[in-house]
């Protein structure tokens, strides 16, 4: 308790905290202050995506904490260039902007959509439409952006400039596009919002409306990119590539880091002194993202994610507590008939398992190279919570 009050007593109360100090990590497991052993089904909320350390990881940032942990982006560095082209290349897209969150990255992204309108037609093209239950971050603009209710609050006023459509209503869609929107801003699953995958049909009568209209697609994949869904990007299960998409969470292994990728209409839209990040394209950051993007898109790899996801699926759909599972790849919802998701992931890190919420949902997001023994052994430990 003592690491506990400390920390109570000199850090901001912005968040609910579950009873565990985190000591030290190593494959898909941690420990506690007191040497107790968890099998996390969480990954920092998807971000250690390879786990905790990672011999290959941690070798490449250590050597690059030894050779330049910083540089301004007034210069260049090596390692920026090769994890740039590496993840250009892996997309299909032409330009990256980096920065250190999704928040960020979705920051970089309103503020490119509005320049490409405004370069091109002048003001008032200034409008992004979002979809109700979207989650796209905490800042000023991103949470004006977010379509929930609950988080416009507070903090007065909010920006001006967005309207949120529902998510999969081709209709009111189509309602609120109008001549002032210059981009649709979209999760192909809603993860803060409750995992929800949305429907292709909408996904397509997006991108038909906005190429229709030189409207921009903007793909917030901060939480399924990088492998989540068993794809590297989780638009490829919708045969669609946005003109806007961007990452965070797993792209550097749990090192803060964002990405804003840019397709060919928008890959020179920001020019010098228009956006810019002290720490984006940070060489330690880089240099764990190189390893993140080298064995993501290694041979077998995703498919190993969707195998693991397969088996997850399997175990849940045999417990009779569960109502449905939703999500894609390792980016899994489970909606109970009676029990209260925050009280399962209590009684989880209990019996040593980590698990995540989503609104009403019990939210897995374990590490993309968790082996198949940890798995078993965290899915008894969940389904036995469950079926208890």
């Amino acid at each position: 308790m003592e690491t506990i009050n400390k920390f109570d007593k000199h850090v901001m109360h912005s968040y609910g905290r579950y009873p565990l100090v985190m000591n030290a990590g190593s494959g898909r497991r941690c420990t506690d202050e007191n040497n107790k052993e968890y099998i996390d089904f969480g990954s920092g909320i998807g971000t250690n995506s390879l786990g905790y350390c990672d011999n290959e990881w941690a070798d490449a940032v250590c050597r690059q904490v030894r050779t330049l942990q910083h540089s301004s982006n007034y210069y260049y560095t090596a390692v920026q260039a090769e994890f740039a082209e590496t993840l250009c290349t892996s997309t299909g897209y032409e330009t990256v902007f980096f920065c250190n969150s999704g928040a960020e990255a979705n920051e970089c992204a309103i503020k490119a959509a509005r320049k490409y309108s405004f370069d091109k037609y002048g003001r008032g093209r200034h409008t992004i439409i979002t979809l109700v239950n979207s989650f796209h971050g905490r800042t000023m603009a991103t949470l004006s952006a977010t379509g929930q209710e609950v988080f416009h609050n507070y903090f007065f006023p909010f920006l001006e400039g967005f309207v949120n459509v529902i998510a999969n209503d081709i209709d009111d869609l189509k309602a609120k596009i109008d001549n002032t929107v210059c981009a649709v801003m979209l999760e192909y699953i809603q993860g803060e919002g409750g995992v929800n995958a949305l429907d292709k049909a909408f996904v397509d009568a997006v991108y038909e409306i906005c190429n229709r209209r030189d409207i921009l697609v903007v793909a917030d994949e901060v939480q399924t990119g990088v492998g989540r869904t068993g794809k590297l990007l989780a638009g490829e299960h919708y045969g669609k590539k946005a003109d806007i998409t961007t990452l965070a969470k797993g792209i550097a292994g749990g090192i803060p880091m964002g990405a804003c990728l840019f397709g060919e209409k928008v890959k020179d839209v920001l020019t010098p002194g228009t956006h810019g990040s002290t720490f984006g394209g940070n060489p330690i950051a880089c240099a764990g993202g190189n390893v993140v993007l080298k064995k993501v898109t290694g041979e077998g790899f995703l498919d190993e994610v969707n195998k693991k996801a397969e088996y997850i699926k399997s175990r849940l759909e045999k417990c009779g507590e569960v109502e449905s599972v939703s999500g894609l790849g390792l980016m899994i919802g489970i909606s109970l008939k009676t029990k209260n998701a925050s009280d399962i992931a209590k009684a989880a890190l209990e019996k040593g398992l980590l698990v995540l919420t989503a609104k009403t949902k019990v939210r897995l997001l374990p590490p993309l190279n968790i082996d198949y023994a940890e798995l078993e052994r965290g899915m008894d430990i969940l389904t036995a919570i469950l079926e208890g």
